[in-house]
């Protein structure tokens, strides 16, 4: 399991969100909690992004079989 941070431009892409939109749902705890890794920066955990995604594919599957 990767422990690496990727920062918030990298989890834009991956998710295809907007930060507004994944703001939201952090603060809706519907997404993995951000790294304090300064002052004004954050990042997330690779791995809890990548599960996060597989998840959504995962509920997406079953809904259309």
């Amino acid at each position: 399991m990767s422990q690496s941070l990727i920062r918030m431009s990298e989890t834009t892409r991956r998710t295809g969100y907007g930060k507004a939109w994944l703001y939201k749902l952090i603060s809706q705890n519907r997404f993995p909690q951000p790294v304090k890794i300064g002052t004004h920066s954050i990042a997330f955990v690779e791995s809890e992004i990548d599960e996060w995604s597989n998840q959504r594919i995962a509920e997406s599957r079953k809904e259309v079989a």
